[in-house]
């Protein structure tokens, strides 16, 4: 493997993950691309140590995986054996659950219980982080969502920082980037475009996001991975995460 930090999430060819069989044929044209580092995310039912057998065949790495808070707190046991297993130490769930959003003080409590989460990821020699939205810009009190979420948990839960979303809520992703230094092993890397008078998810270096700002600060906080993640695509989801990488590549990542 090289010293490539760039990765991709399943998350954007989920369409393609859906059966063995397609998660077979995604990896191979993943790797046919250039990726190196992939995150597991969204795939249909299938065996772990299949699963397992398909990444090293095909010479892939998983850097990060999302997966259910239910699990991380009901079947933590199998699931740190599930990414022993892959080679993965870094999990992340993708937003945090529905009942913490309808209760008072819910950003608190969900710092609290996701920090019992981190602590014995940690333990295991994992890292388990939080990956963000617009809706963590919410103001709720004095405070902003996501500030109580980095500010209110210990400091072993990390964040993967999502950069469009923070742009789309009206952030500054470095900023954000520059709060959880040391706590983001994950950066996720989309780009936001403008279509018409729409604010639209690109493909990384083909929107308005200002890149070399992002990357420094991602250097600066120490990330170890910059995962490409487009939730939409204008078309074939292979040819936007191509046309990511090919960028990124260009930019020195």
């Amino acid at each position: 493997m090289s010293d490539s930090k760039i990765g991709v999430t399943l998350y954007t060819l989920r369409d393609y993950v859906k059966t063995p069989e397609d998660i077979a044929s995604t990896l191979k044209k993943v790797k046919g691309i250039g990726y190196e580092h992939i995150q597991l995310s969204a795939l249909g039912e299938i065996d772990p140590n299949v699963l397992g057998d398909m990444i090293h065949s095909e010479g892939l790495h998983v850097c990060a995986t999302h997966v259910g808070f239910d699990r991380l707190q009901d079947d933590l046991d199998r699931v740190i054996e599930e990414h022993r297993l892959w080679g993965c130490d870094n999990i992340a769930i993708g937003s945090m659950p529905r009942p913490y959003w309808d209760m008072e003080g819910g950003f608190s409590k969900f710092a609290e219980d996701a920090s019992v989460v981190a602590l014995n990821l940690k333990a295991a020699g994992m890292t388990f982080s939080y990956h963000n939205h617009h809706t963590e810009l919410i103001r709720v009190g004095d405070r902003i969502g996501l500030d109580i979420l980095i500010e209110d948990s210990d400091p072993s839960l990390c964040f993967e920082i999502d950069t469009y979303w923070i742009q789309y809520g009206g952030g500054d992703p470095t900023t954000w980037i520059d709060k959880v230094k040391d706590r983001c092993p994950i950066i996720h890397f989309k780009d936001l475009a403008i279509v018409g008078r729409e604010q639209v998810m690109a493909e990384v270096g083909e929107g308005n996001m200002n890149w070399p700002r992002i990357v420094s600060a991602c250097k600066t906080a120490n990330a170890l991975w910059y995962v490409v993640e487009q939730d939409t695509c204008a078309g074939n989801p292979f040819d936007s995460v191509e046309i990511s990488y090919r960028n990124m590549t260009a930019m020195g990542l």
